[in-house]
């Protein structure tokens, strides 16, 4: 499943279904439009919890719009089978090495938060799913109350630090995987990568089909953060 909430987040959604079609011609993928939302459009993020309730599947895994699928995840199912929830936890290089930048986890560490990272989300439909996500919607619903619990906080909330209090609230174990054992994403922020600019897709050669950067293949799924990329 994918929220695309904005017309920006629809042409990444699209791109990304077509990614994982491509190693998973039979997968089912559903694209969550504004239109869809049951409790209609609470504002940019703040839109997240409403997946539990819009998903059709007893089993979910939850996307963020602006990747692309780099090989097959079909393992992914096996991995995931015994737990309720399961939100990844750090992220790549395109090195596929461990990122060591903590620049833009500078709160996570702050507040010894879980270092998840919600562009990857699996659940079943259970009890602790639902208390999970009632919880997610909480936090976004009474911010200005929960914000005082931390330090350095955001004025407004961002779905990663809104999952990390979650899981810390309910207890990491719960709904995570230990440390490397998890998928995680590639993500193509600058500091992660050791770059000079913002943009990767100026600064670094990159080819599809196969999925490479800089000569290097890649795997799973590639953030590629400019949603003006296409593939």
């Amino acid at each position: 499943m994918i929220p695309a909430i904005g017309v920006e987040y629809e042409r990444c959604a699209w791109q990304l279904r077509d990614s994982i079609l491509h190693f998973h011609p039979a997968a089912n993928v559903t694209i969550v439009t504004t239109d869809m939302l049951p409790h209609g459009d609470q504002g940019g993020w703040a839109n997240d919890w409403q997946m539990f309730t819009v998903s059709p599947y007893r089993q979910t895994i939850k996307l963020e719009a602006d990747m692309i699928a780099a090989g097959p995840i079909d393992h992914w199912w096996t991995l995931f089978e015994l737990r309720d929830v399961v939100i990844s936890q750090g992220c790549r290089n395109f090195y596929d090495e461990p990122a060591d930048s903590r620049s833009y986890r500078k709160i996570f560490d702050q507040n010894h938060l879980p270092d998840v990272y919600n562009a990857i989300t699996y659940w079943r439909l259970s009890n602790t799913a639902r208390d999970f996500f009632d919880l997610i919607r909480n936090i976004f619903e009474h911010w200005n109350d929960y914000r005082t619990l931390l330090k350095f906080p955001d004025d407004t909330a961002s779905t990663d630090v809104v999952y990390a209090m979650a899981a810390q609230i309910m207890g990491p174990e719960q709904v995570t995987l230990p440390t490397g054992l998890g998928p995680s994403i590639v993500h193509m922020k600058r500091h992660i990568n050791t770059m000079h600019s913002q943009d990767w897709t100026q600064e670094l050669i990159w080819e599809t089909d196969p999925a490479r950067i800089n000569t290097v293949a890649q795997w799973g799924f590639l953030h590629y953060h400019i949603k003006e990329w296409q593939p």
